[in-house]
């Protein structure tokens, strides 16, 4: 397996643990296919019943992480479902949650950066202002002095972590973009498809006119020329009598 397939199947199983569980990660290696996987399949690899594997597909499906598709038993007349990883939204949607990560790691930094803190040295326990200030500065577990917080430490720890997080999106970006490019080549072939379709009905369309314009030719080939007279003839007066009638009338 390369290392971009390596990287996306590492991404899905990560989206797939945030709402169903770790346990039940390496479903997105299932899901993960052109085509829907039967529901029954799904739960024999997994190891689980049929009603717990649709209890985490319907989790997933309410994130619009995955596609289904039924098909009836004609013997037995009940439908089967059948499943896939929408690689696109699962991708989008854990570059939402790291979006939503970054801009609460920017509030903390605000926060650490415009308030004082307080923590008590023998408990660790951490206090905003606001409430050290309710306990008169003393630690209501030790009744010792709180100490102002040094930020410094703390605030190095955020900013890490946010660039780490950003470098994690660019990643999910470039995976994103993959995809739509995926989607883009496939959408060139539905439309390749049925252009293809409609050229070859046009085709047929035109083929079957050109027959009967053909038979309608032999068949005036064979009537003799006296008789198509005679027949233009006898058209021309009855259009005639019938346009007399029509004048009578008004």
């Amino acid at each position: 397996m390369n290392f971009e397939n390596t990287m996306l199947k590492i991404i899905l199983q990560e989206v797939v643990a945030t709402v169903i569980g770790k346990q039940y990660e390496t479903i997105a290696d299932l899901l993960d296919s052109k085509k829907h996987v039967n529901e029954f399949i799904i739960a024999k690899k997994l190891d689980i019943t049929i009603n717990q594997t649709r209890n985490l597909l319907y989790k997933l499906s309410e994130h619009g992480l995955v596609s289904s598709m039924r098909k009836k038993d004609k013997k037995k007349g009940w439908y089967t479902y059948f499943w896939r990883i929408e690689v696109l939204k699962a991708l989008e949607f854990l570059k939402g949650m790291m979006q939503r990560k970054i801009e609460n790691i920017d509030r903390q930094i605000e926060s650490r950066e415009n308030k004082t803190y307080y923590y008590s040295e023998i408990t660790g326990v951490e206090y905003t202002e606001e409430v050290a200030l309710s306990y008169n500065f003393i630690c209501p577990e030790s009744g010792k002095l709180l100490v102002i917080h040094d930020n410094t430490k703390v605030l190095k720890d955020l900013e890490r972590k946010k660039e780490k997080l950003k470098e994690e999106l660019k990643g999910i970006d470039v995976e994103i973009e993959i995809e739509k490019g995926k989607k883009g080549k496939e959408r060139d072939k539905e439309v390749k498809k049925e252009e293809k379709q409609k050229a070859v009905k046009k085709a047929e369309k035109k083929a079957e006119r050109d027959a009967i314009r053909e038979k309608a030719k032999k068949i005036e080939k064979k009537v003799p020329k006296k008789q198509v007279k005679n027949s233009k003839k006898n058209s021309k007066k009855s259009a005639k009598k019938t346009s007399k009638i029509k004048k009578k009338k008004k």
